[in-house]
Protein backbone atom coordinates (compact mmCIF):
# COMPACT_ATOMS: atom_id res chain seq x y z
CA UNK A 1 0.00 0.00 0.00
CA UNK A 2 2.88 2.65 0.83
CA UNK A 3 4.65 1.69 -2.45
CA UNK A 4 1.63 2.64 -4.21
CA UNK A 5 1.03 5.62 -2.25
CA UNK A 6 4.69 7.24 -2.71
CA UNK A 7 4.31 5.79 -6.80
CA UNK A 8 1.39 8.16 -7.13
CA UNK A 9 2.56 11.02 -5.16
CA UNK A 10 5.58 10.82 -7.71
CA UNK A 11 3.10 11.47 -10.57
CA UNK A 12 1.06 13.74 -9.25
CA UNK A 13 3.56 16.13 -7.47
CA UNK A 14 5.57 17.11 -10.22
CA UNK A 15 1.91 18.04 -12.22
CA UNK A 16 0.25 19.59 -9.69
CA UNK A 17 3.89 21.87 -8.84
CA UNK A 18 3.62 21.98 -13.15
CA UNK A 19 -0.08 23.46 -13.25
CA UNK A 20 0.47 25.94 -10.40
CA UNK A 21 3.33 27.60 -11.94
CA UNK A 22 1.75 28.01 -15.04
CA UNK A 23 -0.73 29.28 -13.74
CA UNK A 24 1.01 31.56 -11.61
CA UNK A 25 2.59 33.39 -14.93
CA UNK A 26 -0.20 32.73 -17.12
CA UNK A 27 -2.54 35.12 -14.43
CA UNK A 28 0.57 37.62 -13.86
CA UNK A 29 0.68 37.72 -17.31
CA UNK A 30 -3.21 38.58 -17.37
CA UNK A 31 -2.62 41.56 -15.56
CA UNK A 32 -1.48 43.04 -18.78
CA UNK A 33 -5.37 43.56 -19.44
CA UNK A 34 -5.84 46.10 -16.88
CA UNK A 35 -4.16 48.56 -18.97
CA UNK A 36 -7.71 48.11 -21.54
CA UNK A 37 -10.35 50.11 -20.88
CA UNK A 38 -12.81 48.15 -18.98
CA UNK A 39 -14.86 48.16 -21.93
CA UNK A 40 -12.90 46.40 -24.37
CA UNK A 41 -11.35 43.86 -21.76
CA UNK A 42 -13.00 39.82 -22.02
CA UNK A 43 -14.61 39.85 -19.21
CA UNK A 44 -16.72 43.12 -19.93
CA UNK A 45 -17.63 41.45 -23.93
CA UNK A 46 -17.77 38.07 -23.35
CA UNK A 47 -19.10 38.22 -19.48
CA UNK A 48 -16.82 35.80 -18.27
CA UNK A 49 -12.80 35.50 -17.61
CA UNK A 50 -11.03 33.67 -20.06
CA UNK A 51 -7.06 32.66 -18.84
CA UNK A 52 -4.37 33.20 -21.08
CA UNK A 53 -5.88 36.60 -23.17
CA UNK A 54 -3.30 38.82 -21.58
CA UNK A 55 -0.76 36.37 -21.57
CA UNK A 56 -1.45 36.67 -25.15
CA UNK A 57 -1.58 40.42 -25.29
CA UNK A 58 1.98 40.59 -23.27
CA UNK A 59 3.73 38.44 -25.84
CA UNK A 60 2.32 40.36 -28.31
CA UNK A 61 3.49 43.57 -27.06
CA UNK A 62 6.63 42.57 -26.24
CA UNK A 63 7.33 41.33 -30.42
CA UNK A 64 5.73 44.50 -31.54
CA UNK A 65 8.29 46.08 -28.84
CA UNK A 66 11.26 44.29 -30.49
CA UNK A 67 9.73 44.74 -33.73
CA UNK A 68 9.62 48.73 -33.26
CA UNK A 69 12.84 49.37 -31.71
CA UNK A 70 14.63 47.48 -34.39
CA UNK A 71 14.03 50.26 -36.96
CA UNK A 72 16.10 53.32 -36.66
CA UNK A 73 12.72 55.41 -35.72
CA UNK A 74 11.95 53.05 -32.89
CA UNK A 75 15.57 53.25 -31.72
CA UNK A 76 15.75 57.04 -31.64
CA UNK A 77 12.45 56.88 -29.89
CA UNK A 78 14.59 54.50 -27.24
CA UNK A 79 17.32 56.59 -27.05
CA UNK A 80 15.11 59.51 -26.37
CA UNK A 81 13.14 57.62 -23.38
CA UNK A 82 16.64 56.18 -22.12
CA UNK A 83 17.60 60.39 -21.99
CA UNK A 84 14.78 61.06 -20.62
CA UNK A 85 15.13 58.18 -17.72
CA UNK A 86 18.69 59.46 -17.24
CA UNK A 87 17.44 62.79 -15.53
CA UNK A 88 15.62 61.23 -12.77
CA UNK A 89 18.13 60.39 -10.21
CA UNK A 90 16.61 57.46 -8.34
CA UNK A 91 14.68 55.95 -11.53
CA UNK A 92 18.34 56.15 -13.53
CA UNK A 93 19.86 54.11 -10.53
CA UNK A 94 17.33 51.29 -10.75
CA UNK A 95 16.98 51.31 -14.58
CA UNK A 96 20.48 51.32 -15.90
CA UNK A 97 21.25 48.65 -13.30
CA UNK A 98 18.54 46.54 -14.20
CA UNK A 99 19.33 47.13 -18.15
CA UNK A 100 22.88 46.14 -17.76
CA UNK A 101 22.13 43.03 -16.18
CA UNK A 102 19.60 41.60 -18.59
CA UNK A 103 21.71 42.78 -21.07
CA UNK A 104 24.33 40.66 -20.54
CA UNK A 105 22.37 37.63 -19.59
CA UNK A 106 20.40 37.70 -23.22
CA UNK A 107 23.19 38.34 -25.35
CA UNK A 108 24.32 36.23 -27.53
CA UNK A 109 27.86 36.88 -27.72
CA UNK A 110 28.31 37.62 -24.02
CA UNK A 111 29.27 34.53 -22.09
CA UNK A 112 27.48 35.29 -18.27
CA UNK A 113 25.58 32.11 -17.18
CA UNK A 114 26.52 29.76 -20.31
CA UNK A 115 28.89 27.57 -18.46
CA UNK A 116 28.73 25.61 -15.34
CA UNK A 117 31.54 25.40 -12.92
CA UNK A 118 32.67 23.39 -10.14
CA UNK A 119 34.37 26.04 -7.05
CA UNK A 120 36.00 25.62 -3.69
CA UNK A 121 32.91 26.53 -1.65
CA UNK A 122 31.98 26.69 1.05
CA UNK A 123 35.48 25.59 1.96
CA UNK A 124 38.77 24.67 0.43
CA UNK A 125 37.64 20.58 1.14
CA UNK A 126 34.23 21.10 -0.27
CA UNK A 127 32.92 21.57 -4.28
CA UNK A 128 30.12 23.95 -5.40
CA UNK A 129 28.09 24.12 -8.60
CA UNK A 130 28.59 27.87 -9.77
CA UNK A 131 28.43 29.70 -13.14
CA UNK A 132 30.34 31.92 -14.58
CA UNK A 133 29.02 35.60 -15.08
CA UNK A 134 32.20 37.20 -16.67
CA UNK A 135 35.78 38.96 -15.32
CA UNK A 136 36.22 41.51 -12.69
CA UNK A 137 37.25 44.91 -13.71
CA UNK A 138 40.99 45.28 -13.78
CA UNK A 139 41.11 47.23 -10.90
CA UNK A 140 39.68 44.18 -8.68
CA UNK A 141 42.81 41.72 -10.53
CA UNK A 142 45.46 43.99 -10.15
CA UNK A 143 44.90 44.26 -5.93
CA UNK A 144 44.90 40.65 -6.11
CA UNK A 145 47.79 39.87 -8.57
CA UNK A 146 45.67 36.70 -9.96
CA UNK A 147 43.67 35.58 -12.84
CA UNK A 148 40.16 36.12 -11.36
CA UNK A 149 36.60 35.35 -13.13
CA UNK A 150 33.36 36.40 -11.40
CA UNK A 151 30.56 33.54 -10.47
CA UNK A 152 27.16 33.24 -9.16
CA UNK A 153 26.49 30.04 -6.81
CA UNK A 154 23.15 29.29 -6.19
CA UNK A 155 21.28 27.99 -3.45
CA UNK A 156 19.37 25.16 -3.64
CA UNK A 157 16.64 24.46 -3.84
CA UNK A 158 16.28 27.75 -4.85
CA UNK A 159 18.86 28.87 -7.97
CA UNK A 160 17.42 32.31 -7.80
CA UNK A 161 19.08 33.03 -4.55
CA UNK A 162 22.80 32.59 -3.55
CA UNK A 163 26.21 34.21 -3.29
CA UNK A 164 28.62 36.06 -6.00
CA UNK A 165 32.67 35.69 -5.84
CA UNK A 166 35.85 36.38 -7.22
CA UNK A 167 37.70 33.07 -7.55
CA UNK A 168 40.85 32.67 -9.10
CA UNK A 169 40.75 30.75 -12.34
CA UNK A 170 43.03 28.23 -12.36
CA UNK A 171 41.33 27.14 -9.42
CA UNK A 172 37.67 26.06 -11.10
CA UNK A 173 36.50 23.37 -13.29
CA UNK A 174 34.45 23.85 -16.06
CA UNK A 175 31.29 21.30 -16.22
CA UNK A 176 30.69 19.30 -19.73
CA UNK A 177 26.90 20.23 -18.44
CA UNK A 178 24.28 22.24 -19.78
CA UNK A 179 23.17 25.17 -17.61
CA UNK A 180 19.57 23.72 -17.61
CA UNK A 181 21.03 20.64 -16.66
CA UNK A 182 22.98 22.34 -13.48
CA UNK A 183 19.66 24.08 -12.26
CA UNK A 184 17.78 20.69 -12.72
CA UNK A 185 20.46 19.51 -10.47
CA UNK A 186 20.59 22.23 -8.02
CA UNK A 187 16.77 22.28 -7.53
CA UNK A 188 16.34 18.76 -6.99
CA UNK A 189 19.51 19.10 -4.05
CA UNK A 190 21.40 16.39 -6.28
CA UNK A 191 18.88 13.82 -6.80
CA UNK A 192 18.33 14.45 -10.61
CA UNK A 193 21.86 13.89 -11.56
CA UNK A 194 22.88 15.13 -15.22
CA UNK A 195 23.79 12.75 -17.90
CA UNK A 196 27.54 12.39 -18.65
CA UNK A 197 28.03 14.12 -22.42
CA UNK A 198 31.86 13.54 -22.37
CA UNK A 199 34.27 11.60 -21.51
CA UNK A 200 35.24 13.31 -18.70
CA UNK A 201 33.39 15.11 -16.52
CA UNK A 202 35.07 18.57 -17.07
CA UNK A 203 38.36 20.70 -17.11
CA UNK A 204 40.15 23.41 -15.48
CA UNK A 205 39.73 26.77 -16.67
CA UNK A 206 43.61 27.30 -17.39
CA UNK A 207 44.07 24.23 -19.54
Amino acid sequence: MKKYFITGLLIWIPLAITVWVLTLIVRTMDQSLLLLPETLRPEHVLGFYIPGIGALLTILVVLLTGLVAANIVGQRMVRFWEALLARIPVVKSIYYSVKQISDTLFSGSGEAFRKVLLVRYPHPEAWAVAFLTGTPAESVSAMTGEELVSVFIPTAPSPVNGFFFFVKKNETIELDMSVDDALKYIVSMGVVAPPVQGNHLGRTQNE
